[in-house]
């Protein structure tokens, strides 16, 4: 992400609040011609493209180019090697988006600005005079309605007459009187001055800068937004009642059960089994009978690339009949919740509830996903506001939620033996799930982060904007992913030809045996739990076990480690170090709190 350029290619910075459009923009100038990769150091994602002899990159949405939290962060080490800004704004909260405007004319980098939403400006009965603040900012202003990408021509026609913006006379005074040190550029020196970077010989003048420039908003906003009464839409009712608790939580109860049925049934079941079925039945036999010619597939090599946990064969197999349909089924329902403006307004109504498990409200996203899948609800934890917060999310995820194909065996198990058992069970995970939550908010150094979103308008997502961004993110995914899933399945093969898989087994069954009070055969159901879930769980059913035997293999298998799909996300999410962590956390936890209830219960 330095500033070196490509074939001598402008690097065209798109910057704004979150929810103003800028996907949409990005989308349109870069097309499907889109790289998505985490900024170094980070888990946030920044995605690049190129138009013309541009190329474009689309920054997270901020409220300012600060260092408050690692979306600024990345925001502004992008911005700082911009060679032009597309501030894009919303056009109806002008009052909250200039504060950003500002600050980036007041760095002295080329922009141009889009007014979003236009459509939602006019039906609100908002006028802005256009040639104003463009005489006042000093840039090219270019009203747009991205969604139905109407003057999006004009934009891009204004992108070679981007200006440098006008300053503030505060601002331009401090400026010029630190222009000679170390030959550093006026951003630089302004975020110098805002406390965001530091060099020396540079006071900090942050809440002075700030409240100037919160004044300069304020007076524009005076002079160039009018503001016309008209009726309530509907969509603005609609919008308000659901972030009332007397609606919003039906309303939430039903979008979780269809978030539940899209991925964990339908995404996780019956596609899954569909595209698995064409995987084992036709592609791997294919694939053995092809290369068997050659290789020997009792071989090492064979082995290795053909045998039952084989990178051509098990390894392909989890990524297109697996991953590929759950990856595709999260990231469309999540493009649909965030461009609906629904996401933002469920956040506000959990964030209490979260606040007291080191979350915030952002937080329900994952947990529901991982019902679903928890290799994706993993991934998830992307959209949580600090780097503490995401890993008490896997923790969490990891340790205390069954996904779908886990939870539809456990439930066949328990519920034959009666309500109670099943009921048991569910109290059981929840106060696990509480009891961890609470103690890793008060281990880990930190407090949960503010939940602090804009509400946007309800609106209808346009379908061609939704695909277009499921496309991208899960292009993405696979082609990371697919490496991780290859050294994952080399693994357990070389484990399983070395004969270390059955040593494994052999160690772990006095624990079970005369700890958790289950049959010695209970230790390869555990290891299978950690090739698939489900796997685990099945295990179980040719086994005779007593109800409380029963219940505490059910318990025990839900806290134990994550599938090794999870497991390969984990890794790559939070590093080795931190992966290996959570893997071994869970083993204690499933083995302790299993344990504790056989010699209770048995």
């Amino acid at each position: 992400m330095g500033k070196d350029q490509v074939d001598g290619l402008k690097r065209l910075v798109l910057v704004g609040n979150p929810n103003v459009g800028k996907s949409v923009v990005f989308n349109y100038l870069t097309g499907s011609y889109v790289d998505v990769s985490n900024f170094p150091g980070t888990t946030v994602d920044v995605s690049q493209g190129k138009y013309k002899n541009y190329i474009v990159l689309d920054t997270p949405g901020i409220y300012g180019v600060s260092s408050f939290n690692d979306e600024e962060k990345v925001a502004r080490d992008v911005i700082l090697d911009a060679d032009l800004l597309l501030n894009v704004v919303d056009g109806v909260h002008l009052e909250r988006d200039l504060f950003l405007t500002l600050q980036l004319a007041d760095m002295g980098i080329p922009m141009v600005v889009a007014i979003n939403m236009m459509d939602e400006v006019k039906r609100q009965g908002i006028e802005i005079d256009f040639k104003a603040l463009e005489k006042y900012l000093g840039v090219p202003i270019v009203p747009i309605c991205a969604t139905e990408q109407k003057d999006l021509e004009k934009l891009v026609a204004a992108l070679p007459q981007a200006t440098v913006g006008k300053k503030g006379k505060e601002v331009d005074n401090l400026l010029k009187e630190y222009a000679s040190l170390n030959n550093l550029t006026e951003a630089q020196i302004l975020l110098a001055l805002e406390g965001d970077l530091s060099f020396e010989g540079i006071p900090e003048k942050r809440e002075e800068l700030y409240f100037d420039r919160r004044k300069r908003v304020d007076d524009l906003c005076k002079k160039v937004v009018r503001y016309q009464k008209t009726g309530t839409h509907f969509s603005e009712h609609l919008g308000d009642l659901l972030l009332k608790p007397a609606l919003g939580i039906p309303v939430l109860f039903l979008v979780l059960f269809l978030a539940y049925k899209l991925i964990g049934v339908f995404a996780a079941g019956t596609v899954v089994d569909f595209l698995e079925g064409i995987m084992t039945t036709y592609y791997e036999p294919w694939i053995r009978n092809t290369l068997g010619a050659v290789i020997p597939l009792d071989s090492i090599i064979g082995q290795l690339l053909l045998g039952e946990f084989g990178i051509l064969t098990m390894t392909v197999t989890y990524i297109f009949g697996l991953l590929l349909p759950l990856v595709i089924a999260f990231y469309l329902l999540l493009s649909i919740l965030e461009d609906s403006g629904y996401l933002p307004r469920v956040a506000a109504l959990l964030d209490r509830s979260f606040n007291k498990v080191g979350l915030n409200g952002r937080a329900v996203i994952p947990m529901v996903l991982g019902f679903g899948c928890v290799t994706m609800a993993s991934i998830s934890t992307r959209i949580l506001g600090s780097d503490r917060e995401r890993l008490i999310a896997i923790i969490l995820l990891s340790l205390t939620i069954p996904c779908s194909a886990q939870m539809g065996v456990i439930t066949a198990m328990l519920s034959s033996l009666g309500f109670g058992y099943f009921l048991a069970y569910v109290v059981i995970m929840i106060a696990i799930f509480v009891i961890a939550g609470t103690l890793l908010n008060k281990i880990l150094p930190g407090q949960p982060t503010d939940l602090l979103i804009d509400i946007p308008p309800m609106r209808l997502p346009l379908a061609k904007n939704v695909l277009q961004k499921t496309w991208n993110k899960s292009v993405h995914f696979i082609t990371e992913a697919g490496p991780l899933f290859a050294i994952g399945a080399l693994l357990i093969t070389v484990l399983q030809m070395t004969g270390a898989l059955d040593v494994i087994q052999t160690a772990a069954a006095p624990l079970v045996v005369n700890w958790m009070k289950l049959p010695k055969e209970a230790s390869t159901a555990f290891m299978m739990g950690i090739i698939r879930r489900d796997f685990g769980a099945a295990g179980f059913f040719n086994m005779t076990l007593t109800k409380e035997q029963t219940l505490v293999a059910m318990t025990t298998l839900t806290l134990f480690v994550p599938c090794i799909a999870s497991i390969v996300v984990i890794i790559k999410e939070r590093g080795f170090k931190q992966g290996l962590a959570v893997f071994l956390s869970c083993m204690l936890a499933a083995f302790l709190v299993g344990g504790t209830m056989a010699q209770i219960l048995i």
